[in-house]
């Protein structure tokens, strides 16, 4: 029987070679149209060019930053070709990059980064929120969208054809979900279940958002078990509403490991967890019999959160949290479970 191969920027490689999987990070990010005023007190230091004297104030207001939310340019991709090599130091083996169109995705630098310190990166395709989208993206139609990510999985990337994306993501929507991102939604599933490949989606800052992206994606013929549903950390404050998601079917995400913040900007009302609170939230799932669907990652989207800029990096979850939670109770086994062989059930479609 023939190997199950997965799609990356350097070629298609076995799904069994990709060891320990990141299945949610950026290499680079458009994020200047997120920008967040500070409080009146703070907004000179953290305008002034990041640094030990501002690093503190811009880890609790990181969309304050202009230079932080530039996830982009010489400086930062350096910092990140230094991050990803201390990601595999620490026994990675695979970057997911989850940067689609909208937020300036940059293939060529995944390329560069993959060769530099042989990491694996795998490239998404689609399309990210409707108010990142030039005027032309946003009338386009289901049709259109989905032959667009047929052709960047099969054929190669629109602006570097000699790349193929590996998988459909991250597919965003706010709440409510509007047109433009129902039509992306929908187009996403029809591309899944035509090409056979995997999806992750972002949801809205609501506890109903990820239920409804799930019934359109389901409803438009797009396969449970291949779909990601990403920062549930930040989405669901409790037990029930993540278990009653689970039971939807898709692989269950919380993917802002080493962001701990009291106050957070993109949804003020919201208590953002510790990591410590994350692994218990691991264990709810753990409990009930879903390790199968869990999945963790770090989303780093700015400067701040890495090693160059004082932040805890790609290698966080390995060199912290996951002996964290060998020291909760949770088995070598069960790690090996959720970093190795769910992403590869994810990405590959093949259960271990």
């Amino acid at each position: 029987m023939c190997a199950s191969m997965v799609q990356t920027v350097l070629g298609p490689v076995p799904a069994q070679s990709l060891g320990r999987v990141l299945t949610h990070e950026h290499l680079s990010v458009d994020y200047d149209d997120f920008y967040m005023s500070p409080p009146p007190i703070f907004k000179a230091h953290i305008e002034e060019k990041m640094s030990l004297q501002n690093i503190g104030l811009i880890k609790q207001y990181p969309y304050a930053s202009r230079e932080n939310i530039a996830f982009y340019g010489t400086e930062a991709f350096a910092a990140v070709a230094f991050d990803v090599d201390l990601f595999k130091s620490a026994g990675g083996g695979t970057i997911v990059e989850n940067t689609t169109h909208g937020l300036n995705r940059q293939i060529k630098l995944m390329e560069t980064v993959s060769r530099q310190t042989g990491v694996n990166i795998i490239a998404g395709c689609g399309y990210y929120l409707e108010n990142t989208q030039t005027e032309s993206v946003r009338c386009m139609s289901e049709e259109e969208m989905f032959n667009s990510m047929v052709t960047e999985l099969t054929e190669g990337c629109h602006e570097y054809p000699a790349v193929k994306c590996g998988f459909i993501g991250e597919v965003a929507s706010a709440w409510p979900i509007t047109d433009f991102e129902k039509r992306a939604i929908r187009a996403s599933a029809h591309a899944q279940s035509t090409v056979g490949c995997a999806v992750t989606f972002h949801p809205g800052r609501d506890y109903k958002a990820p239920f409804e992206i799930m019934r359109l994606y389901l409803e438009a013929g797009g396969k449970a078990t291949r779909a990601i549903m990403s920062h549930l950390d930040r989405t669901f404050d409790g037990k029930e509403h993540l278990l009653e998601f689970a039971s939807l079917g898709s692989f269950c995400q919380l993917d802002l490991f080493g962001t701990e913040c009291s106050w957070y900007q993109l949804n003020e009302g919201f208590d953002m967890p510790s990591d410590a609170q994350r692994i218990n939230m691991l264990s709810w799932m753990k409990d009930d019999g879903k390790i199968a669907q869990i999945l963790v990652s770090h989303d780093i989207h700015t400067r701040h959160r890495l090693v160059k800029y004082g932040g805890h990096g790609y290698a966080h979850l390995y060199a912290n949290v996951l002996p964290k939670m060998l020291i909760k109770g949770t088995t070598q086994q069960e790690i090996d479970k959720i970093t190795i062989e769910n992403p590869r059930a994810w990405i590959s479609g093949k259960r271990v």
